[in-house]
């Protein structure tokens, strides 16, 4: 029987209530990691970070990463910019206080890189403002409900844009996974989750059905391999007259 994804499933995934020891997080997060290298998924962000950066040059630029897991987005990030001689502050956001522990851990060797204990739901505009915002892998967890509350969070926080990257719900995608995973995935959690995932996450009208409730940013919504959306909003500027 073929599994019904014309609904976005509320079904949690096993991350989301992580009570394990420190060492068993990381390798979910490494089996994450791998799937992400082996797919290009994180260089669709940084594709879309430079895009903006040609928009709106500048000397110094905040990229704050919403939900940044294990902070590996955002290594990859920091190392693209160094290479560019791009001058930068980036800034992890999440609530799994063990997944902030191993990218400290892991970012000893970026400066640049700093975490905060937050939850994305509660940040405030003074708190936390920027020229970039990512959100990668981290919309699915949320309903429907609280996505539009960070969005609208998230378009007052970015000063030049966010940048979503997420999942699409397919079934094409769910049967693929499924066999990926047998060969490529080490991991009980990661396994499971990552179906969870494409259940849970998006087809194309549920995006644009929130991009109606955000009409003071422009949306750029564009599917891409393998089984991802990118989403870029950008605050629309005022015409000085």
């Amino acid at each position: 029987m073929l599994i019904n994804l014309s609904k976005r499933s509320n079904q949690p995934e096993l991350m989301d209530s992580f009570n394990e020891p420190i060492a068993s997080l990381e390798l979910v997060f490494q089996d994450i990691n791998s799937v992400n290298n082996l797919l290009g998924g994180n260089n669709i962000t940084i594709h879309a970070i430079q895009q903006l950066m040609d928009g709106d040059k500048k000397e110094h630029y905040t990229i704050v990463d919403m939900g940044c897991g294990d902070g590996n987005m955002l290594k990859e990030v920091a190392l693209y910019f160094r290479k560019r001689n791009v001058k930068a502050s980036f800034i992890g956001i999440d609530l799994n206080k063990i997944a902030l522990e191993i990218a400290r851990k892991n970012a000893k060797e970026f400066p640049e890189i700093s975490f905060l204990y937050q939850d994305i739901l509660t940040v405030q505009e003074h708190e936390l403002e920027c020229d970039i915002l990512i959100n990668t892998l981290t919309m699915h967890h949320f309903t429907d409900d609280q996505v539009l509350i960070f969005l609208k969070k998230f378009t007052k926080l970015a000063q030049i844009g966010v940048v979503i990257n997420d999942l699409q719900r397919s079934s094409w995608a769910y049967y693929l996974f499924h066999l990926f995973s047998a060969i490529f995935i080490k991991t009980r959690i990661a396994k499971i989750d990552g179906l969870i995932s494409i259940r849970r996450a998006f087809i194309k009208k549920e995006l644009e059905s929130y991009a109606k409730n955000l009409p003071k940013v422009s949306h750029d919504i564009q599917w891409k391999w393998a089984f991802r959306y990118l989403w870029v909003m950008k605050p629309i500027k005022k015409v000085k007259i």
